[in-house]
């Protein structure tokens, strides 16, 4: 068993070589695969209402966040909390069920986002 001069363990006999980054097996790490997914968008958070594809039931859609799906998915429940609805993350992007812009402007003005709205 070795020990890294980061504090994590680099091997171990049971499953050969760990990162130091996540303390998984090499062959089961993720640190990579989150960096190679993050989006890359200009830093402001888009905020829409669609009606498409839904049987004419609203939804409000938050595109543009660069963060980790750990992460997004946060904030996601954040935004459906303050919005008293249901909700999903599909494709990088935050659906909250009804027409709710300008309480999840609000709320991601709060959590520190520049977010604006989209569309008309």
């Amino acid at each position: 068993m070795k020990i890294c001069a980061k504090g994590g363990l680099v091997y171990s006999t049971d499953g050969g070589r760990m990162c130091p980054e996540c303390r998984q097996v090499l062959t089961e790490c993720v640190c990579e695969t989150v960096t190679k997914t993050l989006p890359v968008g200009d830093g402001v958070v888009r905020v829409t209402r669609e009606t498409k594809g839904r049987g004419g039931k609203s939804v409000t859609i938050v595109k543009g966040l660069v963060l980790d799906p750990l992460a997004l998915a946060l904030l996601s429940k954040r935004l459906r909390m303050a919005c008293g609805s249901g909700g999903t993350v599909k494709d990088g992007a935050i659906e909250v069920q009804g027409d709710h812009c300008e309480r999840v402007i609000e709320a991601l003005k709060k959590y520190g986002h520049s977010a604006k709205r989209a569309g008309g």
